[in-house]
């Protein structure tokens, strides 16, 4: 198979377009805390002293939206006023209106057997054997580098650094197994008070090498902020979305992705339900044996319960045939909508926490689409 590199990021929750996922989120967890029923897609936008709220809701709650994103912002670690975003300075801006009565007639109904997706679309769901958590391993090892770099600043380790924030990790693969990481890139907000030099290197002892692990080497190339300067950041350098950060969320390039977003989405959006589903099955099929890396695909058809098209490709890996792991799967779990949201017990205050630092892979939660029960 020969010698390859592999590379994927991971940014910190203080990045722009995580602000705006982890408000999302915020926001769906508060309104499923009150009416597990609601039905959720809400968009957030966020720049200079400003965050928009908006998209299509139906809910009996009542959500606090001014309290919720000052609070999310400052725990966040947006909390000096001088850098452009500012928890007790923000305009607030509520544009949310209801959900569309045509999707509601499709997704609601008394028997969950029954719930229609609330979307069309395709997810999928990716394991391999090169993690304990059947995760790949740039991508696990990006988001260890920006969640320890979170910690770093809000310990007080390094009092320079500030919420925004990436990482960026190239492992080379022999015969298909990473080896070592040829490239680390570390890009951090910091005050104007401090030499890039310092910077660099408090950042290779205290985080890079730490994290890297066995992984580093004396051939390992850091770059730590690039442009040379990183003081301006956050909303006030970047506008941010929800949703523009999929790779991120699920496997950093590894597998497949479908296209669509999962923060801000009620589990009736089969956008996150599917895919969760999908990261399931996958990780199941190599937690069991069955397989040493697998891509899974769902499709679904927006108002039917049944999905549109199953299937999983173990590109030769499988110690039995893809068609039997495929029968011996679909025997196992139910990927109705409804069922899926029963089974993971869906309609609860879970969301936030999966906003940054990935949804899949995470040994620091108890999500139910990350258990190994399903054989």
């Amino acid at each position: 198979m020969g010698t390859n590199l592999f590379t994927s990021e991971s940014v910190t929750e203080g990045h722009p377009d995580k602000i705006a996922d982890q408000i999302s989120d915020t926001i769906l967890d508060e309104m499923l805390r009150q009416d597990s029923e609601s039905r959720v897609a809400c968009e957030t936008f966020v720049t200079t002293g400003l965050v928009v709220i908006g998209g299509e809701i139906a809910t009996d709650s009542y959500v606090d939206l001014q309290k919720h994103v000052r609070d999310i912002v400052e725990k966040i670690g947006y909390t000096y006023p001088k850098i452009g975003f500012y928890y007790k300075d923000l305009a607030v801006i509520n544009v949310i209106h209801e959900q569309s009565v045509d999707i509601a007639q499709g997704v609601v109904r008394q028997n969950p057997e029954e719930q229609g997706a609330g979307d069309q679309g395709l997810m999928f769901g990716y394991a391999i054997n090169h993690t304990p958590e059947q995760m790949p391993l740039p991508i696990t090892l990006s988001h260890d580098l920006t969640k320890n770099l979170a910690k770093l600043r809000k310990d007080g380790v390094l009092d320079y650094l500030r919420p925004d924030g990436k990482s960026q990790v190239s492992i080379r693969y022999v015969d298909g197994k990473p080896v070592e990481a040829d490239r680390v890139v570390v890009a951090t907000q910091h005050t104007e008070d401090v030499s890039q030099d310092k910077i660099k290197e408090d950042l290779t002892e205290l985080l890079i090498k730490p994290t890297i692990g066995d992984f580093f080497n004396e051939q390992t190339d850091v770059i730590v902020n690039g442009t040379g300067k990183f003081v301006i950041g956050g909303p006030h350098g970047d506008a941010g979305l929800t949703g523009r950060k999929i790779i991120v969320d699920t496997y950093g390039g590894a597998g497949y992705h479908g296209g669509g977003a999962f923060s801000g989405k009620d589990p009736s959006k089969v956008d996150r339900t599917g895919s969760y589903a999908a990261r399931y099955i996958a990780k199941n099929i190599v937690h069991h044996g069955l397989a040493t890396e697998v891509s899974v695909q769902i499709a679904y058809s927006i108002g039917r319960p049944e999905p549109f098209s199953f299937s999983l490709n173990t590109a030769g890996t499988g110690t039995i045939s893809d068609e039997d792991i495929e029968k011996k799967v679909l025997k196992e779990i139910d990927l109705r909508p409804g069922m899926l949201i029963n089974n993971f017990d869906l309609k609860r205050p879970i969301y936030l926490p999966t906003a940054s630092y990935g949804h899949f892979g995470r040994t620091d939660l108890d999500l139910p689409w990350e258990k190994v029960d399903l054989f």
